[in-house]
């Protein structure tokens, strides 16, 4: 077992219970029937576009769109996931312009902690502003590459003393390691603002909870997956995700 891989299982397990997943294309599931009839278009508020109307759920998410969008989108996803960045780089801006501001659809960003990289990186995503949020999310998915590149020239010695840490520690030794502090001081998010959040250890608590949450209710085993209207759809790729979309009569 590489050094990396040993952190990313070791890092908090104990203290909140972190259950592992993988990233990945999994299978997927026939989801809602197919509509027959195409949603129409809603208007957005005056002045603003559905993809400005962000919102923070009860279930610990952040929503982007039409509130009352007859078709729901919930993806649960890690900002580790190589996968998930992927279908970012792929569909995020099509989904977005096409689909969101459409007021068809809305889209929930649920975190999901498949393993220990992710606390930290959640917990700075949304240290700031409720609408900056999915955003940022967007943004590390594109810089993530840097963060492994930035892990594995720290070194074997380097992550051993990160293993032996006690846990409050090493939430904020990994973010600053990987990068990941820097990455989001240049994006509003101070050091000393950082700090404070990276210390956060109920909020951290909140999303092994929440991941907990997913497993139990939706059986989500990987990242992303999708809940498309209350239903799991499972993980899939863009082209495929945006069919399942058409099908629920966004066209």
């Amino acid at each position: 077992m590489t050094r990396i891989r040993a952190l990313a299982l070791g890092l908090l397990a104990a203290p909140l219970a972190l259950g592992l997943a993988a990233c990945g294309s999994g299978s997927s599931s026939d989801g809602p029937t197919a509509s027959a009839t195409a949603v129409a278009k809603v208007a957005p508020p005056t002045g603003e576009q559905w993809s400005d109307v962000i919102s923070k759920t009860p279930e610990g998410g952040y929503r982007m769109g039409n509130p009352n969008a007859p078709i729901k989108l919930i993806e649960y996803g890690a900002l580790s996931c190589s996968h998930c960045a992927k279908l970012a780089d792929d569909g995020f801006a099509t989904l977005r312009n096409t689909y969101i501001d459409s007021g068809r659809v809305s889209y929930e960003l649920r975190y999901f902690m498949l393993n220990a990289f992710d606390i930290p990186a959640a917990l700075l995503a949304t240290c700031g502003s409720t609408e900056t949020v999915i955003p940022l999310s967007e943004q590390f998915w594109a810089w993530q590459p840097n963060m492994f590149q930035n892990i594995q020239a720290a070194g074997d010695a380097k992550l051993k003393e990160l293993q032996n840490m006690p846990p409050p520690q090493q939430i904020p030794a990994v973010a600053q390691l990987s990068g990941m502090t820097d990455f989001f001081a240049a994006r509003g998010i101070s050091k000393a603002q950082a700090q404070t959040c990276l210390a956060d250890t109920a909020k951290a608590k909140a999303l092994s909870d929440m991941t907990e949450q997913a497993t139990k209710q939706y059986n989500v085993e990987g990242t992303p997956t999708f809940i498309l209207n209350g239903s799991s759809i499972g993980s899939m790729e863009w082209g495929e995700l945006e069919t399942k979309l058409q099908e629920a009569g966004a066209r």
